[in-house]
């Protein structure tokens, strides 16, 4: 599929969290068969600012590509402004705009999934973005279902991104209230799949290969994100390419070589943001990897109290050597 100018080689993306898609998870994820990663949310006030750790949310390690970087706000002017630095920094093929983060302090200050209440300065803000940077990178935009179950409106919020000049949108099928609890409504995705001419990427509940054939089949999504089905398990993308090309799904590797992956991404996060950040995250996160493991409890323990890079190597090749 192409989003603007930009050629999409695959049917699965890495959806952005804050605090998970690094540069470092991306890199994993991409080496597994992602086809598009997306920056964490990067606050256009904080570039405006020159805040030295909002850009250094926007590092894109070459060749991981293609790839987007993802700004939220709320003034316009503000908003054009930091697609360009965002852009500038980053590097990134694409520029996506958060209107679909729920949470609290985000839209408590007006950003996020908020904007669903507001799609006439939604609107403003794509038409800012897009005069700004439109010509030579494409401008998408990831957002929800609606604010709450009475205020359903992603197909007229997907009109209006469409008018406004969006090259391609990606729809969570959940309001803001419902965060994410309770399941995933397909059925507004396919409702602004059919109402739209531009791109369309469904997100929510895919993690399975299984679900990302029965998403794109229910809703006619030109792609699927993947969100928290990627935690700690990046070969998900390896396994959904297979199943959409009607193949075998690989065996996911034995839990060593998952370790080994594992400590790798924490050596590339050390390489490429502050060691100490990398640590707090990698308490987390390592410990994703090892979910459903038989007996991992005590080191799963164990790592959430660690707070160097020298006790998490260690951590993890005491895991290598005693669980199976």
């Amino acid at each position: 599929m192409q989003i603007g100018n930009v050629r999409i080689p695959g049917r699965a993306a890495l959806a952005p969290m804050a605090g998970v898609t690094d540069a470092a998870f991306r890199h994993i994820c991409y080496e597994q068969g992602a086809a598009l990663a997306c920056t964490e949310m990067v606050s256009s006030r904080g570039l405006a600012y020159n805040d030295p750790k909002t850009k250094e949310l926007l590092f894109c390690p070459e060749g991981d590509r293609p790839v987007a970087a993802q700004i939220f706000g709320s003034d316009p002017s503000v908003m054009a402004d930091a697609a360009g630095l965002a852009l500038a920094l980053s590097g990134a093929d694409i520029l996506d705009i958060n209107m679909g983060c729920p949470v609290g302090k985000i839209v408590k200050s007006g950003d996020g999934s908020a904007l669903m209440k507001d799609p006439e300065k939604a609107g403003r803000i794509v038409e800012a973005c897009v005069a700004a940077v439109g010509r030579e990178k494409p401008v998408t935009v990831k957002f929800r279902k609606g604010w709450d179950g009475g205020s359903v409106n992603a197909v007229a919020f997907a009109l209006v991104c469409q008018q406004a000049g969006a090259a391609a949108v990606a729809v969570h099928g959940r309001t803001r209230v419902q965060m994410y609890a309770g399941a995933a409504d397909w059925d507004i995705i396919r409702d602004v799949k059919a109402a739209l001419s531009i791109p369309v990427i469904a997100n929510g509940d895919v993690f399975s290969a299984d679900d990302a054939v029965r998403v794109l089949k229910r809703t006619g999504a030109d792609m699927c994100m993947v969100g928290r089905g990627a935690f700690g398990d990046p070969w998900l993308f390896g396994r959904i390419n297979a199943a959409l090309d009607g193949l075998p799904e690989p065996e996911t590797p034995p839990l060593a070589e998952r370790l080994e992956t594992a400590l790798r991404q924490f050596e590339l996060a050390c390489a490429w943001k502050d060691p100490h950040i990398a640590c707090l995250e990698a308490r987390r996160q390592l410990g994703w990897y090892l979910r459903g493991v038989p007996w991992s409890g005590p080191i799963r323990r164990e790592m959430v109290q660690v707070s160097t890079p020298e006790d998490i190597r260690a951590v993890i090749r005491r895991a290598q050597r005693e669980l199976r």
